[in-house]
């Protein structure tokens, strides 16, 4: 596809001028942090050295106190504590940090994750019924329960007390538990909103060490599962998220746990392991046993020793290649489809009784990857349908899919991504819908992906300094995002080659200069007929170091090719 290209807004030249001989760097890189709101040396120092000591205390979040106190009673007193979180990577690894973290103080700990298929996300009932069967004083719910207003309220009946750890967004009615974190509830003056599930979890440990007077280095040993869960739940990796991942990067790249270690080895990953790399390489094959068969696997992973963890690993990543089967199995058949649909449809909704529900949400991604509108999966499960909706940027898929509510059973979700359930006969109807509301508000531009682009470089402003810089400018994620460079006018005296028939690689180099930059454009093939040799093009691109053999040289790995002026 055909895409458009974005230029972030100019900064004030004077702030970037001041701030690139304040700290040395060109200014290119500078106007980069300006956009990012990095604008004084104080702020550019706090960014490119972030540290512990500046986390937020613990306390300034509401009902902390309370939760502590709570906790520090269960703990000393011996009683048994039920550790309850989501299935996916958010939820695994908030669980797995709270049993390792309070393993050293207790022994009256259990975990509990729900079956994604037969008890749904969030609290379930039967979560809660196996803690009063088996006499459990307190659960500590993580990245789920904000909503859970008939669980805390079963909970609460069996004299229960509940703890909920969230992140997610309040109702109007808040559930009647023990204590409430969840920085985004009203009335919490915390200063950062946006932690991930197990980043509430670790700000409860945070304020248990402070209370009780423990090292908190004891807690540090364990941000390698938080950086996880920010990678892989997308949170902005801003403010304490950023500093959080730094140190949890650190951890997993230095001296991992036992279950991570494995999975990295299990990985084939040689080198120190980024945002991404946690995202692609880690986060899939923690999913992939919540997906496929039951999420606790991923669970005894985390927590397991040495012993025992290499099996554990490999068992996921046998579930990791099975779910990457019906993956591409299914999105070769949903592409099909695709392909013999009307092709002025502004929206995508597809069904097929036999796919496999755990995988849908990545097809409808893959799908938009493909054909860029707002894109619904559906399958059967349990007499309904049952889907994943994904979105393209700035297109609400959540409020379109509300204005289908009377065709829907449930749904839920958010602006990007939705989840519902309907009667297998309003399948059809709910298709017609659907086009119509996405075909009344969906914007021409919203259905051309586009390439946003940092600032122009010139390549001769490309050197080891500059990738140097920018390099300390991560752990790169939502609203820090590793930087797109455009360059315009570029050009090659050799075709480049073709590579596994789909990639792209080659030279370029700049009108006035001989000097040879490599590039690399992953899917970019099928440009090869439009490239002439001395005939210039533009090209966006992210700035990386390859490093083959111990031979280090800097590469422009493609984002996008463009030929018009």
């Amino acid at each position: 596809m055909e895409k458009r290209w974005v230029y972030k807004d100019e900064p004030d030249q004077k702030i970037v001028e001041k701030l690139s001989k304040e700290i040395n760097i060109n200014e290119y890189l500078s106007k980069i942090l300006v956009q990012r709101g990095i604008n004084s040396f104080d702020r550019a120092k706090d960014f490119f050295r972030p540290s512990l000591s500046r986390l937020h205390d613990p306390f300034l979040m509401l009902n902390m106190d309370r939760a502590v106190n709570r906790l520090t009673d269960a703990v000393f007193n011996k009683e048994k504590i039920l550790i309850y979180g989501d299935y996916d990577v958010d939820g695994t690894t908030s669980v797995s940090l709270i049993y390792l973290f309070l393993k050293q103080f207790s022994d009256q700990l259990e975990f509990y994750i729900p079956d994604r298929y037969t008890e749904g996300y969030g609290i379930s009932k039967k979560g809660v019924n196996h803690a009063i069967e088996n006499k459990f004083g307190l659960i500590i719910a993580l990245d789920c329960g904000i909503r859970a207003i008939d669980r805390a309220k079963q909970a609460k009946d069996a004299d229960i007390d509940l703890i909920i750890c969230d992140h997610h967004l309040p109702g109007e009615i808040l559930p009647d538990a023990f204590a409430l974190l969840d920085p985004k509830q009203k009335d919490c003056n915390y200063p950062f909103k946006e932690l991930s599930g197990c980043g509430v979890g670790f700000k409860l440990l945070e304020g248990f060490c402070q209370q009780n007077t423990i090292e908190k280095e004891k807690l540090y040993e364990l941000l390698d599962l938080v950086a996880v869960s920010i990678g892989c739940d997308i949170v902005p990796i801003v403010d304490e998220n950023r500093i959080l991942a730094h140190y949890g990067l650190k951890k997993l790249n230095q001296a991992p746990s036992a279950g991570l270690r494995s999975l990295i080895e299990i990985s084939g990953k040689k080198y120190q392991f980024s945002i991404t790399d946690v995202v692609f390489s880690i986060g899939p094959r923690i999913n992939a046993a919540g997906r496929l068969t039951h999420a606790k696997e991923s669970v005894h992973l985390l927590i397991g020793d040495s012993t025992q963890t290499d099996a554990f690993a490999d068992n996921l990543n046998d579930r990791n290649k099975e779910r990457r089967e019906f993956d591409q199995t299914i999105t070769a058949e949903a592409l099909e489809m695709i392909a013999a649909m009307e092709p002025d449809r502004k929206s995508t909704v597809l069904f097929k009784n036999s796919w496999h529900k755990g995988v849908i949400g990545i097809v409808a991604s893959r799908c938009i990857e493909h054909y860029h509108r707002p894109t619904i999966i559906l399958t059967e499960s349990k007499g309904m349908a049952t889907g994943s909706a994904r979105s393209v940027d700035g297109f609400d898929v959540h409020e379109a899919i509300s204005e289908c509510a009377d065709l829907l059973q449930q749904f839920g979700g958010h602006t990007h991504a939705a989840g519902l359930t309907l009667p297998l006969d309003n399948v059809e109807a709910f298709i017609k819908k659907f086009e119509e509301v996405v075909g009344s508000r969906i914007m021409p531009d919203q259905l051309i992906p586009k390439v946003e682009i940092d600032t122009e470089l010139p390549l001769l402003a490309i050197n080891f300094k500059t990738y140097n810089v920018m390099n300390q400018m991560a752990p790169f994620g939502p609203q820090n995002m590793s930087p797109v460079f455009g360059t315009k006018n570029v050009i090659v005296d050799t075709l480049p080659k073709v590579i596994k028939d789909k990639h792209l690689k080659g030279f370029v180099h700049a009108e006035n200069s001989t000097r040879l930059f490599e590039f690399i454009g992953f899917g970019f093939g099928d440009k090869l007929d439009q490239i002439k040799i001395g005939e210039p093009f533009h090209i966006a691109y992210h700035l990386e170091e390859n490093n083959y053999l111990g031979n280090k040289s800097l590469i422009l790995n493609l984002k996008d090719v463009k030929f018009d002026a």
